[in-house]
């Protein structure tokens, strides 16, 4: 099915099938004048790589990967993480598969409640440095969970998450910081796209916060990750 949206405040066109299709629809648009990227499944290539997984999981991997390669073209990335909206900022927490992201963010929505926290993307947020500042969009490739919103939002800060038994937050200040966040995005091969990134990357450290947060699934952790990066004190 040949779909026009609206992604990261581009325009896309996207020829897909089951997952990519319904997940699209909030984003569809009339057929714009300018085309600024096509999506392309590569179904083919996905399919062997894991052929295991039902075709509309492979054409799901396939769009998506299509979209944050060529996203690099207009300063944007794509960064693998639970991204929460509260109160008009993009809060982003970043780890590897199983680490807890979703539990996370599910928490700033029961401990601040849904009418202030909404998930902006539970997977794989896009990123895009315009006039000088970061933000945070959502898109159709949202994990398992499916979680999105079709909306840009400020980026306040980057936590990269760890299980621990207590919950502790700090500034991401080590010289691994850079390599924390590279483990969690797309990694071009094609030596120009890979150099684009790692400009981006570098900006991306430089003009927003990020944190190393260790936490377990208490409420508790909530708290202790927006005070911090939020700069404000919550009060109940």
């Amino acid at each position: 099915m040949e779909q026009y949206c609206k992604i990261a405040g581009l325009n896309v066109k996207i020829d897909s099938f089951g997952r990519t299709t319904d997940f699209a629809k909030p984003y569809m648009v009339d057929p714009p004048e300018r085309l600024d990227i096509i999506v392309d499944s590569n179904l083919d290539e996905v399919k062997r790589r894991h052929p295991t997984y039902p075709e509309e999981m492979c054409e799901y991997l396939g769009t998506g990967k299509s979209f944050y390669q060529q996203l690099l073209n207009f300063d944007g990335m794509m960064l693998h993480s639970s991204a929460v909206i509260m109160d008009g900022k993009a809060y982003l927490f970043s780890a590897q598969s199983g680490t807890g992201k979703s539990t996370h963010t599910c928490l700033w929505r029961r401990v601040f409640g849904d009418d202030r926290v909404r998930i902006l993307n539970d997977d794989k947020p896009a990123l895009r440095l315009e006039d000088g500042r970061w933000y945070a969009y959502g898109t159709p490739w949202s994990g398992k969970t499916g979680q999105n919103l079709n909306l840009r939002v400020p980026l306040e800060g980057i936590a990269m998450l760890e299980r621990g038994e207590q919950n502790e937050i700090e500034h991401y200040n080590d010289n691994d910081v850079a390599f924390s966040i590279y483990r969690q995005t797309s990694r071009p091969k094609e030596g120009a796209m890979r150099m684009k990134m790692l400009e981006l990357l570098d900006q991306l450290i430089t003009r927003v916060p990020i944190w190393k947060l260790k936490c377990n699934m208490s409420p508790e952790a909530a708290i202790v990750a927006y005070e911090a990066m939020s700069g404000e004190k919550w009060r109940n």
